[in-house]
């Protein structure tokens, strides 16, 4: 089975990552892009949400909330993304404002219950991570100051040939604090349609070796192993993370032989 998923915006709701067509544990992924005034409603039991907005304005309310708008960027690259969660057992409905609205909707299984909650841009916390050809600025628009039971959620920008997830790191099995087993998905845009990267995810022990294309619309689980991608020169791309499990946090370890990059890895020119 392809780790790969590609999505073609189009007015409605796509269930793009599910159990059925993920080798993933803990998270599916649908995407819902919705005109001016259009609806979309939600009820499934037993899980809980996230509502990453990637461009444009919406309303999500509910028996006893209202967020009456969440999200204020046009594109990925105008700012950081706002968020609505929602809790397990929560029935809820999207409406786009202010014109039309495109949404991911991150979803995992929950048997906790937590009331929804409205995160804004001006409370996401950011930092630039990484240095020289591997630098990137990243948000923590979910994370682990937030309360959730297996969702955490992120962004990163890639500029110009820059790579990201670098050097390369691994969160696939149970050995905290030092690293903790999370399922984890990314997705892709780029400033232009002709933009492209790549994504690698691999294992140790070699049973797990892929690089895939990447390009707007495009989605890449990653079940195990080693992740880290690169955007090819000439182009921006934006990156949302979505990591699920029992473990919220970035419980990660570095492969071993990269390790020295962390510390001894001076940019050219410095």
């Amino acid at each position: 089975m392809s780790l790969k998923k590609s999505y073609t915006a189009q007015h409605g709701c796509e269930r793009v990552i599910t159990a059925r067509n993920s080798v993933l544990a803990f998270e599916e992924i649908d995407m819902l892009c919705l005109a001016e005034g259009k609806s979309f409603s939600v009820s499934e039991g037993g899980k809980e949400f996230a509502l990453i907005v990637l461009a444009g304005s919406c309303k999500v309310e509910g028996e006893g909330f209202c967020f009456e708008k969440v999200g204020k960027r046009k594109t990925p690259f105008d700012g950081v993304a706002e968020v609505a969660y929602i809790g397990k057992d929560t029935p809820f409905t999207v409406t786009a404002i202010g014109g039309g609205v495109r949404v991911c909707i991150a979803k995992a299984p929950a048997e906790q219950a937590v009331a929804p909650y409205f995160i804004a841009a001006e409370e996401v916390r950011t930092k630039t991570l990484g240095k020289g050809p591997f630098e990137r600025f990243a948000a923590f628009n979910l994370d682990e100051g937030r309360r959730a039971q297996r969702l955490y959620i992120g962004e990163f920008w890639m500029e110009d040939g820059n790579w990201a997830s670098y050097p390369p790191h691994k969160h696939d099995v149970d050995d905290m604090p030092a690293e903790g087993a999370l399922d984890e998905v990314y997705y892709f845009e780029f400033d232009k349609p002709q933009g492209f990267g790549v994504q690698f995810v691999y294992s140790k022990d070699g049973t797990l070796n892929e690089a895939y294309k990447i390009q707007t619309g495009d989605f890449v689980e990653v079940p195990k192993g080693y992740h880290p991608c690169a955007v090819a020169p000439g182009y921006k791309c934006y990156c949302l993370w979505i990591m699920a499990g029992n473990n919220r946090g970035l419980f990660s370890t570095t492969q071993e032989e990269h390790k020295w990059i962390n510390e001894n890895y001076t940019p050219k020119g410095k």
